[in-house]
């Protein structure tokens, strides 16, 4: 029995279906919200206008705010502060997920409703309770967990969702099959196996990976020609909530590991790694762990997915090794620093996360 597992499942009410974000006006009437603050970001934002057929409502009132473009403590404040002078009492965001993120920390600090309308799939940060944080030049600065505020809404419509950049979504399947690739060790230890919540955690992660494996060339291609195929919204749903389940049900014994340690030593001490998506860096961070656990077959295995899609494999491939073994050294510390990673059922040191940072790389070379 475990007494430090944490259940938050998800969104209060998901809809993804055309025609879905015209429920919002319901919802709203729901938490008797009159004023309410549309967090949104750029490009996305035009591409959103036409579905969010709710902003002409004569039944609200809505305050507009352009995010910076990270999920910073910077960028909170600025929600914060309008919140409180305009005297907010519902915060919709619409965009990625780090303004999902970002959303979702400040209903949290704000003790406001929120509900989130995601305009791509590159993650499940919409469905998840906590935050991402990182600087504003990118840089990695943790996370923060909310265990009381969790989305009042996620809507979204595959229309909006395919209009997408196509690498965000590709990158979006690599930070989900990691969901897999990070917990089935953890979740195959025998003092695991009978636990419930963590089962299912499991069961749901196998399915994201082998619904990723079988349908991802399909729904790439059919978003590639902008049809919104059942493979296309099936998986772009794994994506950006099925995903989320993983984590919700099972915490930090499914929620992530290795790989997601990995990117974010990436982000903190590589700043030339700023130039790749976080799933792409998660995509890396699934060799590394892989590596850590002496998984090579698994590795061959799934190299000719990562060219197919042109997924990141090591650093040097990357062009971003560290020319300073003093990064290297930092890197290795903050990932040693992590209950995450001494969760994997192997002897784990800092000598054994350099060598395999470098016998992945010697590794790779080799194909």
């Amino acid at each position: 029995m475990l007494n430090d597992l944490k259940v938050k499942v998800g969104p209060e009410f998901y809809r993804y279906h055309e025609g879905a974000i015209d429920f919002v006006p319901k919802i709203l009437e729901e938490f008797h919200a009159t004023k309410i603050l549309v967090v949104h970001g750029t490009v996305s934002w035009e591409k959103a206008q036409r579905y969010l057929n709710f902003l002409t409502s004569k039944e609200n009132q809505f305050i507009f705010h352009q995010y910076t473009g990270e999920c910073s403590y910077y960028g909170t404040e600025l929600i914060t502060k309008k919140v409180h002078e305009e005297k907010i009492d519902f915060i919709i965001g619409v965009g990625g997920g780090k303004l999902a993120d970002l959303v979702g920390y400040a209903a949290h600090l704000t003790n406001v409703n929120f509900g989130v309308i995601p305009t791509l799939a590159s993650n499940c940060a919409p469905w998840t309770p906590l935050s991402v944080m990182y600087k504003e030049n990118g840089e990695s600065e943790g996370k923060t967990e909310h265990f009381l505020r969790q989305a009042s809404f996620l809507l979204t419509d595959p229309r909006l969702i395919i209009d997408s950049p196509v690498r965000y979504f590709i990158a979006g399947l690599a930070d989900t099959i990691a969901k897999w690739y990070e917990s089935v060790s953890i979740l195959s230890q025998e003092q695991l196996k009978n636990e419930p919540f963590l089962q299912i955690a499991g069961f749901t992660a196998a399915l994201c990976k082998e619904t990723i494996e079988k349908e991802a060339i399909k729904a790439i291609e059919d978003m590639k020609n902008g049809e919104v195929s059942e493979e296309f919204v099936r998986l772009s749903e794994i994506v950006f909530a099925v995903a989320g389940l993983v984590g919700g049900l099972g915490d930090k014994y499914a929620r992530n590991a290795a790989a997601h340690a990995m990117h974010d030593a990436m982000s903190k001490y590589i700043p030339a790694s700023h130039q790749f998506l976080h799933g792409e860096k998660v995509a890396y961070g699934i060799f590394y762990q892989l590596a850590l656990e002496e998984k090579w077959q698994m590795i061959e295995e799934l190299l000719p997915m990562y060219k197919e899609l042109n997924l990141p494999t090591s650093l040097h491939q990357m062009g971003i090794f560290p020319e300073n073994e003093e990064a290297l050294m930092k890197m290795v510390e903050f990932i040693d620093s992590k209950e995450k990673v001494h969760l994997i059922p192997i002897s784990i040191t800092k000598e054994k996360l350099m060598c395999s940072i470098n016998d992945l790389e010697n590794y790779i070379k080799k194909f």
